[in-house]
């Protein structure tokens, strides 16, 4: 995508524009962060249905976009959003006040120690129990009570001008399975068990269509650890 070239209608091949590549990872961030307004805004307004096809699908659509929030943030975490450090900066606290508020410098910390001490005691990532006990323990590990407080209380001011049951479905419920797709294959599948390698790390079958959908690449796990500096959207190239 770094090469990418665009020509508009009327250009000439000598003048065609190229995307710098310091402004490909920020044009990739605006469209998620951009998918996730536009949909959550247009699905507040929507008529709730439960015989609706369409409910089930929009919810899975609003999960995918919660999640690509997330992973929004962690290649801001890892400098590769932009090489301006500010730029990156700013991107993580907006894409994790929008996930559920969580606060980027903690999530910043935390995903570096898991980095520096993966599959250890020290790694805030890793539990060696099953996966409902790894899942709460990843869960406690990043949430404070005032998020969850903050997050309640704008639950409630927001249900004053937006029907309740738009908020649970395509708000609430959306964000919560974003947190069990991210653990599932971004945390649960690449590091349970034992590792023979230095990342202590798996990596899922080669199926770009397959590890889009279900994490954004983040199946590819081991290729990230090898190469943390990889965006999401190019990590399909290092399988």
């Amino acid at each position: 995508m770094m090469n990418e070239t665009i020509i508009p209608s009327g250009t000439s091949p000598v003048n065609r524009p190229r995307i710098k590549p310091s402004q490909a990872g920020v044009i990739v961030a605006l469209l998620v962060i951009g998918g996730w307004l536009t949909s959550t805004i247009l699905l507040m307004q929507w008529h709730v249905s439960f015989t609706n096809p369409l409910l089930y699908i929009f919810i899975l659509v609003q999960m995918h976009l919660y999640t690509g929030l997330f992973i929004t943030a962690h290649d801001a975490m890892h400098g590769t959003v932009s090489p301006n450090s500010t730029i990156n900066t700013v991107v993580g606290y907006i894409t994790t006040f929008l996930y559920a508020a969580f606060l980027y410098p903690k999530l910043y910390t935390q995903h570096h120690k898991h980095h520096s001490h993966v599959h250890t005691t020290d790694d805030p990532d890793y539990h060696h129990g099953n996966f409902i006990a790894w899942y709460f323990t990843f869960i406690r590990n990043y949430l404070s009570i005032w998020q969850v407080v903050f997050m309640a209380a704008l639950f409630n001011v927001l249900k004053i001008w937006i029907p309740q049951p738009n908020l649970i479905l395509f708000w609430v419920v959306p964000s919560l399975l974003s947190t069990l797709q991210l653990f599932y294959f971004g945390t649960y599948q690449p590091h349970k068990g034992e590792h023979d390698n230095q990342h202590q790390s798996r990596t899922q079958s080669k199926n770009h269509v397959w590890a889009f959908l279900s994490c954004y690449f983040f199946g590819y796990h081991y290729e990230h650890h090898a190469s943390p500096g990889t965006p999401w959207w190019k990590l399909w190239k290092m399988k």
